[in-house]
């Protein structure tokens, strides 16, 4: 219809515009720019549902919002993982992987992050911070097994110096070591035990499954926190721990195996005495293994720890500073299975008369590691009291020659030897004593440069036939292994010489 004259033309731009028709693919209606808000929500959201599921990785600081969310969808690859719930996904990962593997999963994302830190139930501790801050017992909840050891000293981390015993783990030293007064770790370089009784107080109460725990310079507050929180802990090692330190040790109703270690020798210096071996022995009555390292004591606390631990099956010390008369309260051990005496510079300074040392009865073997025996009468009376033995250990022992090493005559009952490293004895002193044993039928020497193929008689000859094990490496000339391989002799059901 034409327009009148004068008048401008009426245009309506709504009942001009085609009316579009909504579909599953165009959700959004109305102007383009609340359709660009809404597709920016949902974006967001979709992106927020993401992060919080661990899917995508978030954008860097430097990455500004307009560009990320622009309008346009982000292509991204799919998250399969997101569908499977934890506790299928924590299988998942128990079943392909050991420590390593879970650590390297946790790199992933945050969420596979916090799962695999549920599977980790052994960690080292390196940095202090780590566990002051909350973070190893958010991160490690599922703890069964920790040392603390190493974030325990105060030195540099980057030095270059490492130091590696059998009995301490690896720990970085400072560059003024050699000025230590003879201790590569100085009292100053470990950390205060009310800032080590805090962390064992946070490491308590995130962790209580914990079974296993090393400790160094922790007081009686750490402990007693340890012992009301922890109450499945069964082994515990003390580093750098004194007599005070013990009087919390009565705390730990399920404690079963214990390390004490007080003067570690080259490393650090401290004291536990007769009082703190008393106060284990009065505490600790279902311990089934006692190792004491550089520990000062006498008759008394032994003879206590014996008296009071009825459960006791494994003892061993460590370059020991016992005074003289120790041996004789092994007698009251009733329990005791095994003895280990390593790295001492003597066995028993002053063992006393023959009729006062007793005899541990139970006791089936005896174990003699790196130790200095040049002293006869503190070996002959060692085996004395362990007379009743069935299994016998010495390796790389200095001072055992023929003479010290007739003492072991009196063990009747004894079925296996190991001998290795000793080369003061010779062929003709092992003959004499394992002749003896009537009941010997396993023997192992090993590294006896002093101990000849060509000695051998015919006795030893006819005895090395009737054994069941036979492992015969005295030095590097010997033939006799050799000459033995595929006649079945020296092996358990093998054939004889007799007839």
């Amino acid at each position: 219809m034409p327009s009148s004259p004068g008048k401008s033309p009426i245009f309506d731009p709504e009942k001009t515009k085609k009316k579009r028709h909504t579909s599953w693919s165009d959700p959004f209606t109305g102007d383009r720019t609340d359709t660009n808000e809404s597709l920016k929500h949902v974006m967001l959201k979709m992106r927020l549902h993401s992060l919080s599921s661990g899917s995508i990785t978030p954008h860097s600081e430097s990455e500004s919002e307009s560009d990320s969310y622009n309008g346009s969808l982000i292509a991204t690859a799919p998250d399969y993982s997101s569908l499977l719930s934890d506790e299928l996904l924590l299988k998942v990962f128990d079943k392909i992987g050991d420590a390593k593997r879970h650590f390297s999963n946790s790199l992933v994302c945050k969420r596979w992050c916090l799962l695999s830190g549920k599977l980790i139930q052994l960690i080292k501790l390196l940095d202090w911070e780590f566990l002051e801050s909350g973070r190893l017992t958010f991160r490690f909840p599922n703890l069964v097994d920790i040392n603390i050891v190493p974030g325990s000293i105060k030195l540099e981390r980057n030095s270059g110096i490492l130091l590696s015993t059998k009995l301490f783990d690896e720990v970085y030293l400072s560059s003024g070591v050699l000025e230590n007064d003879g201790f590569f770790v100085r009292k100053q370089d470990v950390l205060h035990s009310e800032v080590v009784d805090t962390g064992v107080r946070i490491l308590a109460e995130g962790c209580r499954d914990l079974k296993r725990i090393v400790l160094m310079n922790v007081s009686e507050r750490g402990l007693s926190c340890l012992a009301e929180e922890c109450e499945l802990l069964q082994e515990m090692e003390l580093h750098y721990c004194d007599d005070l330190s013990l009087r919390a040790i009565h705390n730990f109703l399920n404690l079963q195996l214990l390390k004490l270690i007080g003067r570690l020798s080259g490393v650090y210096d401290s004291v536990v005495s007769d009082i703190g071996m008393t106060m284990v022995a009065q505490g600790c009555r279902r311990l089934v293994k006692l190792e004491l390292v550089g520990c000062e004591g006498s008759y008394l606390g032994i003879k206590a720890v014996g008296q009071c631990c009825h459960m006791l099956q494994e003892l061993t010390l460590c370059n020991h500073r016992m005074e003289g008369g120790w041996l004789s309260a092994l007698s009251f051990f009733g329990s005791l299975k095994s003895l280990s005496i390593e790295s001492c510079k003597y066995i028993d300074e002053n063992p006393g008369p023959d009729e006062h040392l007793g005899s541990c009865r139970m006791l089936e073997e005896l174990h003699l590691r790196q130790c200095q025996i040049r002293d006869k009468n503190g070996i002959t009376a060692l085996f004395l009291v362990c007379r009743s033995i069935r299994g016998l250990v010495i390796e790389d022992c200095w001072g055992l020659d023929n003479s010290t090493f007739a003492a072991a005559v009196i063990f009747r009952t004894i079925r296996s030897f190991l001998l290795e490293g000793c080369s003061l004895l010779t062929t003709e002193g092992l003959e004499s004593v394992i002749l003896s044993w009537k009941k010997l039928n396993r023997l192992k020497v090993v590294s006896c440069n002093n101990v000849k193929d060509s000695e051998i008689t015919p006795e030893l000859a006819t005895l090395f036939s009737v054994l069941k094990e036979l492992t015969w490496r005295p030095d590097s000339r010997s033939l006799l292994l050799a000459s033995l391989t595929g006649t079945g002799i020296g092996q358990s059901g093998g054939r004889s010489f007799r007839k």
